[in-house]
This record gives C-alpha cells, structure tokens and sequence, in this order.
C-alpha cells in the first residue's frame, strides 16, 4: 500500500472555531487543514492565546467546529450526536491535560481503571490494564497513594497512563509539561518518546522546544492559523537532544 493509500488517522478541512458574535468575534480557529498519519508525532507550538488548545480540544470531540470538517479513523466529529461522541472519546482518544485532572478521591490505580470501567471492561481487566499501565510508567508502587501524596511529575504520569486505559488510537496531550519543573519534564519526556517509540499516534500542544524536539513533526500557530511546517529528526536524535537540554 502506498502512502497515498494510506488513510490518515485525523484528518481536518477547513476547521474553524469562533467565540462570541458581531464586534466581538473571535476567530480561534482559522481554517486548519491538518492530516495525522497512524504512529505519527505532531507538536503544535505558538504564543498563549493563539488556538492551539481550541484545536485539542476539537480533535478530541470536546468542542464542536463553528465550520469545516474533523475526521478520525473515517468518522466526521463534527456531524455525530453527542453519545455518539462521547462513546467515541472513551474508547478512540486518550487526553492529558496540563492540570492533570485526576479525582482526588480515588487512588492512582483507581484513576486509571476509571476510562475503562466507563467503557464496559469488567472490574478485574480494568484493575489488570491499569496495573499493567502503571508498572509501565515506573509508579507501581504508588498504585494505592492518592494524588495529594504524588509530586507533580508522578500525577502527570499516572494522568498519561490514564489516557492510555482503552488502547486509544490517538493520544492528544495539552501543555502537559506546563506545572512541572525539570526533572518531572525529563521524566515525561521519556514517557513520552517511549510511546512514540511503540507506534502510538501523539498530538501535542506544547510551550517547549525540548518537548517539540521529540515529534516527527512540528507545526507552528498563530492567531488560529498554521503559519509554518517542519519535519524533523524525531525519534532517538530528537529526543536524545531534547533529554540533553534537560539534563544539561
């Protein structure tokens, strides 16, 4: 099969998002044309305000499109009914977001077997993904600790984790290295490059160039429009570099 032939996992047309009317329109997001291959990284980098969470939050059915088109695997978001997109955020998409969001009332496994259990797995496959999950994101042995008794970096991780529970085609992470200092970066960032390493499909918002320099693929914003493009090295040389700045 060629690349031609090769479906991209999302996929936008013309996306746009507006908020408020008249004189006080604001255009948040300016006709995006976006493809994301399967096992792809795409970063997304650009100044506060200037759509880059919009568009997340698009991609992932959390907003609706003011116009325009936002496909995954095939299915049009912005023409399903919405338990049709919830189902379809529970089962194809995993997010982490920049305040974590887990509950403070349940444990770190139980945060995690959470999307599955609302998914319809039965308690004991929810428990084993989720230890599974956790063991691989180096926190098994804080599985029963509540989230007031990790560091950031740990909440960040069991929220990543978290995201992973269904298996989802897509993972979109929103700034979600923004609350946590280096060290807790550094740890983030290996997560992240070993799931780019397996093949998951990543988009993520970011602030930092050392996270961008782990993607194959950065895309600039600016005032709710893509204004540049670059490949780039990904992978171990990215990643390598972006973890030397870190650890620099």
């Amino acid at each position: 099969m060629t690349d031609a032939e090769v479906s991209p996992v999302l996929r936008t047309r013309g996306l746009r998002k507006d908020f408020g009317k008249g004189d006080g329109l604001v255009r948040a997001v300016d006709d995006v044309d976006l493809d994301v291959a399967a096992a792809e990284t795409v970063a997304v980098m650009g100044p506060s305000g200037c759509g880059k969470s919009t568009l997340l939050h698009i991609l992932g059915g959390l907003e609706r499109p003011s116009a325009g088109e936002v496909m995954l695997a095939g299915s049009r978001l912005d023409q399903m009914g919405e338990r049709a997109l919830a189902r379809l955020r529970r089962t194809a998409v995993g997010f982490v977001f920049q305040a974590f969001h887990l509950i403070d009332e349940l444990t770190a496994r139980e945060n995690v077997e959470l999307p599955a259990l609302l998914a319809g797995r039965s308690p004991r496959a929810a428990r084993r993904r989720a230890a599974e999950l956790l063991d691989r994101v180096g926190l098994a042995d804080r599985a029963k600790f509540l989230p007031a008794a990790l560091s950031g970096g740990q909440r960040q991780r069991v929220a990543i984790a978290r995201a992973l529970s269904n298996d989802p085609m897509v993972v979109l992470a929103d700034e979600p290295t923004g609350n946590l200092d280096s060290a807790a970066t550094l740890d983030v960032l290996r997560l992240f490059d070993s799931l780019r390493s397996t093949g998951q499909t990543l988009v993520i918002v970011t602030h930092d160039p050392r996270i961008a320099a782990t993607a194959d693929r950065l895309i600039s914003m600016r005032d709710g429009a893509f204004v540049d493009e670059t490949r780039l090295t990904g992978g171990t040389s990215g990643s390598l570099g972006a973890l030397a700045g870190l650890e620099g």
